[in-house]
């Protein structure tokens, strides 16, 4: 509809200063067809967004322009995910042949750091995006204000702080609804990993803050939160999954309890599974595994990356390849850098496929 895209129709800037922030409402004298454009438009797309329960549907009806920023989420998640178990058997890939808002999440593919990043992702990405002036529903975190103090000395709080208190708001809502309409072992372990990853962002929030004063001296500060690169949850949640605890579900089914009973810890802030994971040797669908077979591998490393253990024992192929680099690089005056491209052989190692049995060639 043309008469939709006029003067009357707001658009949100980037990055604008809090006090200069308010909501993106449209004008009063936006025609009536829009909004309900609009409304109509909202409940195609989110009717037609795969593997969302009712309660996410409602949410992305209500706020639409949320789930572009979801999604974006679901890429960030995605991609740290990939970059945490590169080395692995299991290195995430399954998980962006999906086109659902989070990709899917297999039934067995390392549930407990699975669902902790795609929760992190989505309060930063919604978090991200209110700081930006992207949303219609939030903006910056206006309840720092006045004086404080930290290490260094007294500041004001100004700028524009991340809103990361509705980022976690809203990411509690939409991701836990999934794990809210069943009550059992599994969906309790979901919920408390989610919170965990959330919880994650938040503890790496960091204190941003401009110098004023003669001569850019820092006498007087102003400052903000921001929100931490997404690798420092990655690298977080990373380590908790490597001391992951195992739990058992209560007689009364309310919650978990540590499977070890000489455990004497806590496991508020912990990541948590009810089952083990897979070996991810073989192709197995329902476990989100794709095998080893063709993957790269390091000869010389007694890792996870490496041939013995990334091959499952199979052994591996080892092909030559050229590999072209740049080499013999000079300064040259002012100001660049001059290289030459180099040739060499190097080898290249993949884990070789899994050998069928003999009754398979036969039938």
């Amino acid at each position: 509809n043309p008469h939709c895209h006029g003067e009357n129709m707001q658009t949100p800037h980037r990055r604008t200063p809090l006090h200069h922030r308010g909501p993106f409402n449209s004008s009063p004298s936006t025609p009536v067809v829009c909004r309900y454009i609009g409304a109509l438009g909202a409940r195609v797309i989110c009717d037609n967004i795969p593997g969302l329960v009712n309660k996410q549907r409602q949410l992305c009806q209500r706020h639409p322009d949320l789930m572009q920023s979801i999604g974006e989420g679901a890429k960030e998640w995605i991609k740290e995910c990939q970059h945490q178990f590169r080395h692995h058997r299991w290195n995430c890939s399954t998980l962006d042949r999906d086109h659902t808002v989070f990709g899917r999440v297999m039934l067995r593919s390392e549930r407990r750091f699975v669902y902790a990043i795609s929760s992190a992702g989505v309060v930063y990405a919604i978090t991200r995006a209110c700081s930006q002036g992207e949303l219609k529903i939030c903006n910056c975190d206006g309840q720092k204000r006045g004086r404080a103090s930290d290490d260094r000395g007294n500041f004001d709080w100004g700028g524009c702080s991340d809103n990361i208190n509705y980022g976690t708001k809203f990411a509690k809502a939409f991701v836990d609804a999934r794990e809210r309409m069943v009550k059992d072992a599994r969906a309790l372990m979901n919920l408390h990993n989610n919170r965990c990853g959330r919880m994650a962002v938040k503890r790496f929030m960091k204190l941003e803050c401009k110098c004023h004063g003669v001569s850019g001296s820092c006498s007087l500060r102003t400052c903000w939160l921001a929100m931490s690169d997404f690798r420092r949850t990655g690298d977080y949640l990373r380590k908790k999954y490597n001391t992951a605890i195992e739990v058992t579900m209560n007689q009364d089914g309310t919650g978990f309890m540590v499977a070890d009973k000489d455990f004497k810890g806590s496991t508020k802030n912990e990541l948590v599974y009810v089952e083990n994971s897979p070996d991810y040797c073989l192709t197995e669908r329902s476990a989100g595994s794709l095998g080893t077979a063709g993957r790269v591998c390091n000869k010389s490393s007694r890792g996870t990356d490496g041939c013995e253990v990334m091959c499952c024992g199979r052994g591996y192929d080892t092909t030559r390849v050229k590999r072209v680099t740049k080499c013999e690089c000079k300064f040259k005056w002012c100001c660049a850098v001059e290289c030459n491209h180099c040739e060499d052989l190097v080898d290249v190692h993949t884990c070789k496929p899994h050998k069928r049995p003999d009754w398979l060639d036969i039938t």
